[in-house]
């Protein structure tokens, strides 16, 4: 989940892209920006993403004094269920990202989270997958639709185990 309200900087797109790898000076200079198509600065595509980083109880997040997922024993984040069996574990499928238009710097973004469709198929390791879309909607402070994200996960209905 996103946060509810994103203020977008400059400065955030700027270092999104340099995370991201991304040289693209349409990212982070000003004048270069202005001359192009878009007419000033834009974050890149996959920048929503960031939006998490506004949430304090984002799943990922450390918090301190609190066992964090992925720390520990099991780097995964899964353990296995007591007395054993199930214990699935969840996966990251696809991501799409569908515009209305790019998003600048200046941009106070809402976001509306709601659920999309669910389906099951039968996997060969795993078991039973049951993917789910979860569906993020972007608006910008004149409430105008910015973004919308449609995030697919995987649950599978056992834990893979090699061979």
């Amino acid at each position: 989940m996103a946060a509810d309200r994103f203020p977008v900087e400059a400065s955030h797109i700027m270092m999104f892209a340099r995370s991201i790898g991304d040289p693209n000076p349409i990212y982070s200079d000003e004048e270069y920006a202005k001359k192009s198509e878009a007419g000033g600065i834009i974050a890149p595509p996959t920048f929503p993403q960031a939006s998490a980083q506004f949430d304090p109880d984002y799943f990922l997040r450390p918090k301190i004094g609190e066992p964090w997922f992925g720390s520990g024993k099991n780097a995964t984040g899964v353990t296995a269920a007591p007395g054993g069996g199930g214990g699935g574990g969840g996966l990251h499928a696809s991501q799409k990202f569908e515009f209305k238009r790019p998003i600048r710097a200046g941009d106070v973004l809402t976001v509306k989270a709601k659920p999309g469709n669910t389906w099951e198929k039968e996997g060969k390791k795993g078991g039973k997958l049951l993917f789910s879309e979860h569906i993020q909607e972007f608006f910008d402070q004149k409430g105008e639709l910015v973004v919308t994200v449609t995030m697919v996960g995987v649950q599978t209905s056992k834990v893979v185990t090699e061979g």
